[in-house]
C-alpha cells in the first residue's frame, strides 16, 4: 500500500511554529510505484493574478519546481512588481546599488545571491545579511526593505534557499535544515570578504522559518557575528500545538519513505499575515513563493528545526533585537517572548507591535512598516557606533 496522507480537519503549516492535528492515517493510492515508492500528491492549481495579462497568467501557472522555470517567472514579472501600489516599492530611495550573480555551493548548486549597497558617497557602517521565510524569496517584498536599510549606510546582502527563489533545487524541498543553514553560513562567508564591507560590523537577519535558520547558523559559527535581528522567528512550538509523538513518528517514517509528497495546508497564510487587505492582495505577485502543500520531509526538517533551537536558546549570547507583532497567528508572539528571556545574551530587545500580524514589513499599514524598519536602522546604528 501507498502512503498519503488524508486531511484532517486541522493541517501542518511549517511557516507558523504551529502544527494543529485531529487525525492523520494511511490510505491506498491504488497504484504500486515499484521496490522504491515515492509519491507525488498533485499540485494545487494556481489562482489567477488580478490585473495582470492572460500572457503573464500563462507564464505564472507553470510549473515552478525547477529553478530555470522560476527564474523565467521572475524575470517576466519583476517590471510588474517594481510597480505595485506598496510602500516598499514606492519610498525606494534611489542611487542604491545593486548586483545580483550566482554562486556554486558545496553540494554544486546555483546559489542566487544579491547584493544593496548605499549610493556612492555615503559611509558604508556595516553588513546585514539576511534569512528569508519559508516559501519566500529575496526577490520581492524585501527589494524594499534592503534599499531602506541601505540608504541609512549598510551593505545589505541575501541569498536563496536551496529549492526556493531563484536557487537551484527542488521547489519548497528541504531535505535537510542543517544543510540550509551550512549553505548560509558558507554564502555568507563569502560575502563578509567583499572589499566594500571587509573589517566592518557583521549581523545576521532572519524573518519567521529564517528566523530559526538565522538562530541556527549564530549557533553554529558565534564569532562570525556581531548581532542578530529576528522577525517574527519560528524558533519554538507551544506544547498545546506540537503533534502528538505517534503523529510524529509516523511523519518522520512516511518522510522516509515518500519525502517529496505534499501535505494540504489548513489555510492559506495570507489571510493571517498581512493585516491590510489592499496589501495581502498584492501577495500573488510573489510569484516565485511556494504556496503549494508542504513536503513530508520538510514538514519533519522544520518540526525538528523548531525542538533543537527551542533547546538551545540559552546558548545565544550575541546582542540581539527581535520583532514581533502581537497579534501575530502565524508565529506565535509568545515564542519571541521566550527567546527573549531564555537566551543569555546581556544586550537584548524585544519590541512587540500592538495589533501586528506576521507580516509587520509587509502587511501593515504604512507607519508601521515605516515604524519597524526605523527600529531596526536605530538598533544597527547603535551597535555599529560602538566599533
Amino acid at each position: 500500500m501507498d502512503l498519503a496522507l488524508c486531511p484532517a480537519s486541522r493541517q501542518l503549516s511549517p511557516e507558523s511554529g504551529h502544527y494543529c492535528w485531529n487525525s492523520v492515517r494511511p490510505v491506498s493510492l491504488g497504484r504500486t510505484l515499484g521496490p522504491r515508492r515515492a509519491v507525488i500528491v498533485m499540485a494545487q492549481k494556481k489562482k489567477k493574478i488580478e490585473g495582470v495579462s492572460d500572457q503573464l497568467n500563462s507564464i505564472a501557472s507553470q510549473n515552478l519546481d525547477q529553478a530555470m522555470a522560476r527564474r523565467r517567472v521572475r524575470s517576466a514579472f519583476s517590471n510588474v512588481q517594481q510597480q505595485l501600489d506598496h510602500i516598499l516599492f514606492k519610498m525606494a530611495p534611489a542611487g542604491i546599488r545593486t548586483e545580483e550573480w550566482y554562486e556554486i555551493n558545496s553540494n554544486r548548486q546555483e546559489i542566487f545571491c544579491k547584493s544593496w549597497l548605499p549610493k556612492p558617497g555615503v559611509r558604508i557602517k556595516g553588513a546585514l545579511c539576511f534569512c528569508h521565510g519559508y516559501g519566500d524569496t529575496c526577490t520581492f517584498f524585501f527589494e524594499g526593505i534592503a534599499k531602506y536599510i541601505a540608504s541609512a549606510g549598510y551593505g545589505v546582502y541575501a541569498i536563496d534557499h536551496p529549492g526556493f527563489g531563484l536557487s537551484e533545487g527542488l521547489h519548497g524541498y528541504v531535505p535537510s535544515f542543517d544543510g540550509i543553514v551550512d549553505n548560509v553560513n558558507e554564502q555568507f562567508k563569502i560575502m563578509k570578504g567583499r572589499p566594500e564591507i571587509r573589517g566592518f560590523p557583521r549581523f545576521i537577519f532572519g524573518q519567521s522559518m529564517g528566523g530559526a535558520i538565522a538562530i541556527k547558523a549564530l549557533l553554529k559559527a558565534p564569532k562570525e557575528w556581531d548581532g542578530i535581528v529576528l522577525v517574527a522567528p519560528m524558533c519554538k512550538i507551544s506544547k498545546e500545538m506540537s503533534p502528538p509523538l505517534p503523529l510524529q513518528k509516523l511523519l518522520i517514517l512516511m518522510s522516509e519513505f515518500m519525502p517529496k509528497a505534499k501535505l494540504v495546508p489548513q489555510k492559506d497564510l495570507a489571510d493571517l499575515a498581512f493585516r491590510e487587505l489592499k496589501k495581502k492582495q498584492m501577495a500573488p505577485y510573489n510569484v516565485i513563493s511556494y504556496s503549494d502543500q508542504t513536503r513530508l520531509r520538510t514538514a519533519v526538517e522544520l518540526l525538528n528545526a523548531t525542538k533543537y533551537i527551542e533547546s538551545q536558546v540559552n546558548k545565544v549570547a550575541s546582542p540581539m533585537l527581535v520583532l514581533h507583532g502581537a497579534a501575530d497567528k502565524v508565529t506565535d508572539p509568545l515564542v519571541s517572548t521566550f527567546l527573549y528571556e531564555n537566551a543569555s545574551s546581556k544586550d537584548k530587545t524585544l519590541k512587540l507591535y500592538e495589533d501586528g500580524f506576521h507580516c509587520i514589513l509587509e502587511g501593515e499599514p504604512d507607519d508601521r512598516i515605516l515604524t519597524v524598519l526605523g527600529d531596526i536602522v536605530a538598533w544597527l546604528d547603535s551597535r555599529t557606533s560602538m566599533k
